[in-house]
């Protein structure tokens, strides 16, 4: 029992297309992940396992390899969780499914099955469209940022389950657009800002940048009210 499934990785802001490739075979059992996987990628064996037990589906008690190709390519992250999940369920016939040929799927799993946001998404939209791919299947959170890239047919899912229910057709989930040109005109007014601070200019430009960028900021040290001009 063979399956394919796609999904992409960055390498800086470019994508690689990567192809999941699931055996289950006879042997002793057993669930070994290749292609130069590092160690987040690894672990991804115990979350798809009791992911799939938790979203009420069989996990083979077979021999299990997962290839992911190409195979010099370092593979780093956890959103190859769902891809990997998706091509052992493929592999077993639970999802019936098989024109997935140009759908990608990002996403990392909990234990439970729920689909867990990812950082990287919106570059992984982007270079999607320029490797041919035409639906892309990830996290219901990152559905907003993702939807910014045009083109490229974007779906959200919450968990396991229902990623195998829309897939099998039995469950349909509304493709989310949104308007590019509203959002970026919206504007937002604060009562407050660094109008009100006298000087400070290096202080104020390095939490302005904090701010914009989402990085971590501490000040330490007593504070100190600049003279008013």
């Amino acid at each position: 029992m063979l399956s394919n499934v796609k999904s992409i990785a960055l390498n800086g802001l470019e994508g690689i297309l990567i192809e999941v490739q699931t055996d289950i075979g006879t042997g002793l059992p057993g669930f070994e992940i290749v292609g130069l996987p590092d160690t987040s990628v690894k672990e991804a064996k115990e979350r798809v396992k009791l992911a799939i037990k938790n979203s009420g589906k069989e996990f083979p008690s077979k021999k299990i390899v997962i290839n992911l190709a190409p195979a010099d390519t370092r593979k780093e992250g956890t959103y190859y969780d769902l891809p990997i999940a998706i091509g052992l369920l493929l592999a077993q016939g639970i999802i019936r499914k098989n024109d997935l040929c140009n759908t990608a799927f990002v996403g990392e799993l909990s234990l439970d099955g729920k689909v867990n946001s990812i950082n990287g998404v919106l570059p992984i939209c982007i270079e999607a469209i320029n490797l041919g791919i035409k639906k892309i299947i990830l996290p219901k959170a990152n559905v907003m940022e993702a939807s910014v890239v045009k083109n490229l047919e974007i779906v959200g899912v919450k968990n396991l389950k229902e990623t195998i229910e829309y897939i099998n057709g039995e469950k349909y989930i509304e493709n989310t657009n949104i308007d590019i040109n509203k959002l970026f005109n919206k504007q937002t007014k604060y009562n407050i800002d660094f109008s009100e601070v006298k000087g400070q200019e290096n202080v104020k430009r390095a939490l302005e940048i904090a701010a914009a960028g989402g990085h971590n900021c501490i000040l330490i040290g007593s504070p100190r009210f600049a003279e008013r001009l």
